[in-house]
């Protein structure tokens, strides 16, 4: 097999019966289970040069070529994980031989058996906050407005412009320390419901065209059993903010990427 590979999506529990059918990443050659013990790959044969080698780096940079392949090894995974427990591999997991794959399952067995043996009854959920600053300055602005509107009434046209003004520069500064604070409070209350806990990288998202601000981008491990009073949180939450411009967004389950452990 020099020049070929192999290729892993993930790691599960060994059971004979998992449905594993069709293709892998490469959507050509078929994918199958190699098991070690009690546990089993999700492997598929790939040719080497296509992911290693200079000119799999300009690949890599291709869209056109990288998106199928990660959105073929995204559903592979999340299809095993209807079924069984996943500990799921980064997109591009190689191993040179199956003797390779087989001595990372033997120097990491404890930690993978440990974390699938957790992923039975727990799932991760992803929350990201979306932050609309106008609509949330405007909502604070309005109102601190309304409480010194008889202040503001009773000043000059030059004064009430000046006045107005100073509102709205502490009304930013305050913005900040609001958006921080709750925030923090909120990510507690939802933790109370989770096993675990992470803050993943902040992206920026889209929506006709333009820029929303998202302000944070959290993972949570979730018991199932707890689940209804997780989503029940969220909900409470965006009542609570979503008039205000801040707006939490629920989605999941997904693969556990965020707390599987690193056996790389």
């Amino acid at each position: 097999m020099m020049d070929k590979a192999i290729y892993l999506n993930c790691l599960t529990c060994f059971d004979a019966a998992l449905p594993i059918e069709g293709t892998g990443v490469d959507n050509r050659n078929p994918l199958f289970l190699h098991g070690f013990r009690d546990i089993a790959a999700v492997v598929s044969v790939v040719s080497l040069d296509e992911f290693c080698g200079p000119s799999a780096e300009s690949r890599m940079q291709d869209l056109s070529w990288l998106g199928p392949r990660a959105c073929r090894h995204e559903e592979i995974v999340e299809r095993v994980m209807r079924y069984a427990p996943v500990l799921p591999a980064q997109f591009g997991t190689l191993f040179s031989s199956f003797d390779s794959l087989e001595k990372l399952l033997q120097s990491h067995h404890r930690a993978i058996r440990l974390f699938l043996n957790q992923v039975r009854d727990k799932e991760e959920w992803s929350v990201k906050v979306f932050l609309d600053r106008e609509q949330a300055k405007e909502d604070r602005i309005t109102n601190a407005f309304a409480r010194e509107a008889e202040q503001l009434a009773s000043l000059t046209p030059g004064k009430r412009y000046f006045q107005e003004q100073r509102i709205r520069t502490g009304i930013e500064k305050e913005l900040n320390g609001w958006l921080k604070e709750v925030c923090e409070k909120t990510a507690s209350d939802l933790n109370g419901y989770a096993a675990d806990f992470c803050e993943r990288k902040v992206l920026l998202h889209c929506v006709n065209g333009s820029e929303e601000s998202i302000i944070r981008n959290w993972a949570f491990f979730v018991p199932r059993i707890a689940k209804p009073d997780f989503r029940a949180c969220i909900d409470l939450a965006n009542a609570d903010f979503s008039p205000q411009g801040l707006f939490f967004e629920l989605s999941g389950p997904w693969p556990p990427y965020s707390f599987a452990p690193n056996v790389g």
